[in-house]
């Protein structure tokens, strides 16, 4: 049994996300943890909330909650989230969790007693109004190599120019706006990065099966400029992991905490330890997964992520492991994401402009969203929501090529024959020719969803409808039914054959829809190994039931309405 290992990138605690966030990194996880469930592997499926840092503690304080209560509110939100776009997630952890300190502390001495920290004194900006240490994106000013006067401490997005907080013209926070600040002297901890470039360099050459995507990030952070830069790995901050040398104090580092872009990648390792400790397991269960002198050589572990994840995934975090040098499992594979744009812009929370996962879920069901976005992900390049093409893409393939297919066939059935699979012959010539069409489908099926193309397999789940529809279109068993009704019931056997075998190969991508058919069809989840057996799995005399409509067609009137609810304010 193929054992796999799936993380989806940590959802950041503060607020709920946008559709754009959904697709970046959990659905398509979702459909590749699914299929190779389907295919009868070993999954372990992870995700959490990422907790830390100054943005939880700001929205917490703008929501007038202390911070572990409104982080402890908001993952269970994000948690009912997730459960309502189906995200089959064996477990959804948290970063705060204690497994997640104490193995972030671990990593933190085994860095240390390899020579892969330093403590290293620098200089940061401390505003006097809001009493705090203010990390480099909480800094605004004028910058002062464009002019644009909205700069943050770590980039201009005008100019794209990387930035010190010091850097800035009339600097001011971006909390309070109060520019009473001073520069001030502290000491913090960073990772030698630079250490192991060339580590990590032959590392990234190794994985040319990884999306140019991924590698050219990595690739662009490792040579240019003056090339991979040692990082900050703590911060002066309340709320976080407090530092420590594995179970030890630091000394000098007292009421700092590590940056939350240390913690959150170890929370994966930790996730796991958390679901064991919530299922009764012991520490093996859970290390089997990650350290490979317990079993985990042969575990096949793929992230899924958006861009701008990347650079702490193919090189902070692998350098964290591989600098322990403690035998630690290492990604196998990192599938990344370009972004998702809406309407002919971005999506913004504090204008009102696109749909979160929570105002989604209230307009249509989970599958619509699921099969528009999986259908469109932004893989090769940036991809644009906009409404006509999602509901071209809900009328025109989930109810006029699946639901119109299911529904036709289900109610002509029981018009002529009964609620349950007619008797007739054998499958004739058009029958075999489908299966033909259908295997050949199938093994496309397989190879894209195996090689994570997530919208080539889209398409090739698109296509597999059609056939069946294509079918039923030439094979007519309505009007055949007039002249040989025995001739007409082996179409009908045939195509009702087709549901399950649809419900299957849906499921990845449309769960409630799958399950929908498979209830239908008084059938059960089979992946169709052999396409001949499948279309031979409902018998004669096999009861089933006429579902309701799967999927109602968005009117043109319904979309202006949610283009204009949604247009921003």
């Amino acid at each position: 049994m193929h054992r796999t290992l799936i993380t989806s990138a940590l959802p950041y605690i503060n607020g709920i996300k946008h559709l754009g966030n959904l697709i970046g990194s959990q659905l398509p996880s979702d459909v590749y943890a699914r299929f190779c469930r389907a295919k009868g592997h070993e999954v372990m499926y992870l995700c959490s909330t990422d907790e830390h840092g100054t943005p939880a503690e700001l929205a917490a304080a703008k929501a007038g909650k202390d911070v572990a209560d409104y982080c402890a509110e908001m993952h269970e939100t994000q948690a009912n989230l997730a459960n309502g776009f189906r995200l089959s997630f064996d477990y959804f952890g948290r970063s705060s969790s204690i497994q997640n300190h104490e193995l972030t502390q671990y990593f933190a001495g085994k860095l240390a007693d390899n020579g892969l920290i330093e403590e290293v004194s620098e200089k940061q900006v401390y505003s006097n109004t809001d009493k705090r240490y203010l990390p480099d994106r909480y800094i605004e000013g004028e910058c002062p190599n464009c002019a644009s006067p909205d700069a943050r401490g770590d980039q201009c997005e005008n100019c794209t120019k990387q930035l010190q907080p010091t850097d800035l013209i009339n600097p001011r926070s971006a909390i309070s706006g109060s520019t009473d600040l001073e520069v001030r002297e502290t000491k913090h901890l960073y990772l030698c990065q630079s250490k192991m470039r060339n580590t990590l360099d032959a590392w990234i050459n190794e994985k040319s099966d990884w999306p140019i995507l991924t590698t050219s990030i990595a690739k662009k952070w490792l040579h240019d400029g003056d090339g991979l830069q040692d990082r900050g790995i703590t911060r002066d901050l309340d709320w976080g992991v407090p530092v420590k040398r594995g179970k030890a104090e630091w000394a000098g580092m007292e009421g700092k905490v590590f940056y939350v872009w240390f913690d959150a990648p170890i929370e994966y390792i930790a996730a796991t330890a958390e679901w064991a400790a919530a299922n009764g397991k012991v520490e093996a269960d859970w290390e089997r997964w990650w350290r490979t002198d317990k079993g985990a050589d042969d575990v096949n572990y793929v992230q899924f992520m958006g861009k701008d994840n990347v650079p702490f995934h193919t090189l902070s975090f692998p350098a964290t492991i591989m600098g322990a040098d403690d035998n630690w499992k290492l990604v196998d594979f990192i599938k990344s994401f370009n972004y998702l744009n809406y309407d002919g812009g971005q999506f913004s929370t504090s204008k009102g402009r696109g749909v979160f996962m929570n105002q989604a879920l209230d307009i249509l069901p989970s599958d619509y969203w699921r099969w528009w976005l999986l259908s469109n992900v932004p893989e090769s390049s940036d991809s644009e929501f906009t409404w006509d093409s999602f509901q071209q893409g809900v009328n025109k393939d989930l109810a006029d090529v699946l639901g119109n297919f299911v529904s036709r066939i289900t109610k002509f059935c029981r018009s002529k024959f009964g609620e349950a699979v007619p008797e007739g012959g054998a499958y004739g010539a058009r029958e075999e020719a489908v299966i033909e069409q259908l295997k050949d489908r199938l093994n496309s099926y397989e190879d894209n969803m195996t090689k994570m193309e997530v919208r080539k397999s889209a398409s090739d789940l698109r296509a597999i409808w059609s056939i069946g529809n294509e079918y039923l279109q030439a094979a007519a068993p309505w009007t055949l039914f007039k002249e040989d009704p025995i001739a007409s019931a082996v179409i009908v056997r045939f195509a009702l054959n087709l549901i399950p075998f649809y419900a299957a190969l849906s499921e990845p991508f449309i769960p409630d829809a799958a399950e929908t058919m498979l209830t239908a069809m008084n059938a059960k989840k089979v992946w169709p190994a052999d396409v001949n057996m499948a279309l031979n799995t409902l018998s004669s005399g096999h009861a089933f039931t006429v579902p309701d409509v799967m999927f109602a067609k968005i009117s043109d009137e319904a979309r202006d309405e949610m283009e204009a609810n949604f247009s921003g304010i």
